[in-house]
């Protein structure tokens, strides 16, 4: 894709949630007309778009159908199946590319390309059956953490291995599928940065932020996080070296583990992130914004902060109370129209804004 879209082309989703619809509302504001594909019907994302489709993944006439009337397709989650995305690309081009995709679909993958490309990992072993894992824990120690290789996301599909878990029980957890062993790493804290970037290889980086997490899920981020310029320069660094290795075209972030100023990668998300929410209301040009630019083959926007944010995830039934979160002053509420609370289920975010230091 040469040539930058113009405002009324038509841009194809893959997936329905809540990314999916905060792409789609940043998509109508440039002129675009998003499309959505998912297996449910009149999901979150299918009620803010121009038009919607909803049919199995294994439906590759349905995804080519829906391929075919768009311009471009990119998409929101990474668990497309491979059969989905290569009928979707018979039919249009798909922003960013299947090797975005494919390799972070599967975590020991993720790892040796995380390698590859000049950047620190924990130590990690992989593991296809019980006695690989007890050779693994063995090996690296304990505390670990065991993780299928594939689907996990949220906190699912992961084990903590202590100094008393039972092997067994920690592999028939995870369904006894193929995974890999993570050795446990001694961060002080967790940090993320979300870049965007475009087809000639050009990179918007957002400011880092900090991140808290319990249960496996994502609580709060703080941002622009408060690092050392070495710390900040380091981030870049390792945004440049992932987007590159990966010619990723559109946004993707790298959730990090500052280990004593060292920092590690813990994972890649080859999409728009929950820890980049904070740009949607602290930044000119937010990540979804962004997103869509750069698979649109529009210039990228400015990632420069005006305001410092703390962003919280509203999780189940912390949605309840939205009549006195939306009466809060300098803070930005976003609900997903999501019908039902559930525990564990994201149901929204807030934004709440303040001056930047310094």
């Amino acid at each position: 894709m040469t040539d930058a879209l113009a405002p009324g082309s038509v841009i194809g989703i893959l997936g329905g949630g809540q990314l999916g619809r905060m792409l789609a509302q940043a998509g109508a504001r440039l002129g675009f007309d998003i499309h959505i594909f998912d297996t449910a019907a009149n999901g979150p994302a299918a009620r803010v778009a121009a038009r919607s489709w909803a049919a199995p993944w294994a439906d590759d006439g349905a995804v080519q159908t829906f391929a075919a009337k768009c311009d471009v397709l990119t998409f929101e989650f990474e668990n497309i199946p491979a059969s989905a995305l290569a009928a979707a690309e018979s039919a249009a081009p798909v922003r960013p590319g299947r090797k975005s995709l494919e390799l972070t679909q599967d975590r020991l993958i993720e790892k040796r390309f995380i390698r590859e490309a000049g950047c620190s990992t924990v130590d990690f072993a992989e593991v296809n059956c019980i006695d690989d894992l007890e050779a693994a824990a063995a090996e690296l120690g304990r505390p670990a953490i065991l993780k299928t290789r594939r689907f996990g996301y949220d906190g699912k599909g992961q084990a903590v291995i202590r100094e008393d878990t039972d092997l067994s029980g920690a592999w028939a957890a995870i369904g006894e599928q193929p995974a890999i062993l993570e050795a446990f790493a001694p961060f002080s804290r967790e940090l993320s940065v979300v870049a965007a970037r475009a087809e000639n290889g050009e990179m918007a980086i957002y400011p880092l932020a900090e991140n808290s997490h319990s249960g496996g899920i994502l609580r709060v981020s703080r941002a622009p996080a408060i690092v050392s310029k070495d710390i900040e320069t380091r981030a870049i660094e390792i945004a440049r070296a992932i987007g590159d290795g990966l010619d990723h075209i559109g946004v993707f972030a790298v959730e990090l583990f500052d280990v004593a100023g060292e920092l590690i990668i813990n994972e890649i998300a080859p999409r728009v992130h929950n820890t980049g929410h904070w740009t949607m209301d602290a930044c000119t040009c937010s990540q979804f914004e962004n997103h869509i630019r750069a698979v649109a083959g529009w210039p990228l926007g400015a990632t420069r902060p005006h305001s410092a944010c703390e962003m919280t995830n509203l999780i189940g039934d912390d949605v309840a109370p939205w009549h006195a979160l939306a009466s809060e002053s300098d803070a930005c509420l976003h609900l997903y129209g999501k019908r039902e609370a559930r525990p564990g289920r994201k149901m929204g975010h807030i934004n709440r804004l303040s001056k930047l230091s310094g």
